[in-house]
């Protein structure tokens, strides 16, 4: 698929040239720090070396001091509470995260984790009529809850009083809970507005440690939970999420839970080698990053709530024993090995409905039904497809006499939005910018379809139909060295609002050397065409296609030999490489086109 590359805009050069020279970091770092909204001294400092002193009082979302209060009231008097949560990673850790600190402070209570077949999103009547025949007079929901206005209703008159704390965008009526803890409200004066609805739990943890006079310290070993939900949920890291990543990631490469341990040890980072329990050295192959949370943990994690019950992934999280983590982990890999094998099939599936339809093809947004699909996997169907055909993408399937939809989007379309502005054929529907869900009844799926692809047709721009590749900057393979990638390495954690950057490089020429591996993919040694430069390796996945632009194109350079040669140009992220033991910098190529004036 062709890809457009879009180059940012460089940052004022007096401003990055005084930052150069104050932090002795060359001009291309300290222009990526400017794009960065870095401008001072300061504010690198804070950048570069996160402070937990950098963390927001708390009490300054809205409510908070009504939650607080009213938990303290429930534990005071031995009333029963009961943790409620979403079944996604995000859902499940936040629950971990105020089930364990509740628990260890002596409340009274259980978590409680809504089936997605039988229940579906959000709060569910089956979840508090379980809370109302167990005597919970308190509940409190987490990462869910924030558009539940009947619920809430029927809750009241059962008698169960609810907490909500969300990060999802509200309605323009809030339920009315005890406390509704929403950084996105718009009357919510909280300076940070990204929390995940796990980074919501922590803060009304970290509320309830300050009333009581508890230690932040005693909090920290939650970090890595909100460090996972950070990462899974697709979050901004900046700001206040950039802090608690850092700490939580931090926490996961010295000293990682029961959990962790036992489901990384199905993954390609975990060491084979017995780690020494006397010694404060990383646990795996290499230092975990946020990448590695949202391919290779969160996939785990979530699989236990798309094809059986989201309260494994709690136990798991919370788990005392090694031998207990290590017995739910297994289990939990299984269901992942089945959501794959779902995943292929149903994409697959998917795929075939759009390419024998030449009509749905040429739509703006694809929009695909089956009612034998797992509901479980209709997400990440929808993400598939968006690789294949780069549109906004709805993917249904039939739940509980319910079409039920997954949708996602592409840069710069906001689904959301679109989802909205068909409200009027909708039950239910929530979520993000670029992902929300929906059910609708069997009977308004043309109409829905109707409305959304008008939508679609009216607001979204011809660029947001073509892949983009946002490119920092562009460099010369001479400034590359190992100081510049020691100090861009410290602008991890990466994730969006701080993407790994991505640089280009033009006029290069192959060295004779690039050349297929492994079928699809492409092994490259490239130099600069009229250089004396150094070689520089490089990676290009799922790119074997693009040999024929290194090997021949347009524009040609003349060596000695008067053989021709094609100019071409790349763009890439940095990394180190590892082979039979030593270490080298290489490019991860991104896309590859011809060199043009």
């Amino acid at each position: 698929m062709e890809k457009r590359w879009f180059i940012k805009e460089k940052g004022n050069e007096e401003l990055i040239q005084k930052l150069a020279e104050e932090l002795d970091i060359s001009v291309h770092l300290a222009n990526l720090l400017v794009q960065r909204g870095v401008r001072t001294f300061d504010e690198a400092k804070a950048f570069f070396r996160p402070s937990k002193s950098q963390l927001h009082d708390p009490f300054l979302m809205k409510d908070m001091d009504k939650a607080v209060s009213r938990i303290l009231k429930a534990i005071a008097q031995r009333e029963k509470i009961l943790v409620y949560g979403d079944y996604d990673v995000d859902g499940t850790t936040a629950v971990a995260v105020v089930y364990s600190f509740l628990k260890k402070i002596g409340a009274e209570l259980d978590f409680y984790i809504p089936d997605r077949y039988s229940e579906g999103y959000g709060i569910s009547v089956q979840g508090i009529d379980f809370a109302s025949a167990n005597d919970f007079g308190l509940v409190i929901a987490l990462d869910c809850g924030i558009k539940a206005i009947d619920k809430i209703e029927y809750a009241k008159r059962k008698g169960v009083d609810f907490i909500i704390g969300d990060h999802h965008r509200p309605g323009d009526v809030l339920p009315d809970a005890v406390a509704v803890l929403d950084p996105k409200r718009y009357d919510c004066p909280y300076p940070y507005k990204e929390l995940s609805g796990c980074g919501v739990g922590f803060k009304l943890s970290q509320a309830i440690a300050q009333r009581k006079q508890i230690p932040f310290k005693q909090l920290e070993e939650y970090l890595d939970l909100v460090a996972i939900s950070i990462a899974s949920d697709i979050v901004p890291i900046t700001g206040e999420n950039r802090v608690l990543a850092f700490y939580g990631l931090d926490r996961i490469n010295k000293s990682p839970r029961k959990g962790i341990e036992a489901i990384l040890k199905y993954t390609s980072v975990r060491k084979s080698r017995p780690r020494n329990l006397n010694q404060e050295h990383n646990a795996f192959d290499r230092v975990l990053s946020i990448s590695d949370l949202v391919f290779q943990l969160g996939p785990r994690i979530n699989a236990a709530g798309r094809i059986e019950s989201g309260k494994d992934s709690v136990r798991l999280l919370i788990s005392k024993t090694q031998e207990e983590a290590d017995v739910i982990a297994d289990q939990i890999n299984d269901l992942n090995t089945e959501r794959r094998n779902l995943d292929t099939k149903i994409t697959e599936e998917a795929l075939n409905i759009i390419e024998n339809d030449a009509e749905k093809a040429s739509k703006r947004a694809n929009i695909v039904y089956k009612p034998d699909w797992s509901k479980g996997v209709i997400g990440i169907v929808a993400s598939r497809l968006i690789e294949s055909y780069y549109k906004p993408t709805v993917v249904f399937t039939k739940s509980n006499g319910l079409l039920t939809a997954s949708c996602r989007s592409v840069h710069g379309f906001d689904i959301y939005d679109a989802v909205e502005s068909c409200s009027k054929y909708l039950e239910h529907f929530g979520g993000h910018t670029y992902a929300a869900g929906l059910s609708i009844l069997p009977e308004n799926l043309e109409k829905f379809s109707s409305c959304f692809q008008k939508y679609v047709d009216e607001n979204i721009k011809e660029e947001s139909l073509v892949p983009q590749i946002d490119i920092d900057l562009e460099l010369n393979l001479n400034d590359i060295n190992s100081k510049f990638f020691r100090i861009l390495n410290q602008f991890a954690p990466f994730g969006p609002g701080n993407m790994i950057p991505v640089f280009k490089v033009s006029e290069l020429i192959d060295t004779g050397k690039s050349r297929i591996v492994g079928e699809k993919h492409l092994k490259l040694e490239v130099v600069h065409k009229n250089t004396s430069g150094y070689p520089v390796g490089g990676i290009a996945f799922q790119q074997a296609d693009k040999l024929g632009i290194i090997k021949s194109g347009s524009k040609y350079y003349k060596q000695e030999s008067h053989e021709k040669q094609a100019v071409f140009n790349l763009c890439f992220t940095l990394e180190e490489n590892v082979w039979n033991g030593v270490k080298s910098l290489q490019l991860n190529v991104k896309d590859i086109k011809p060199f043009t004036d």
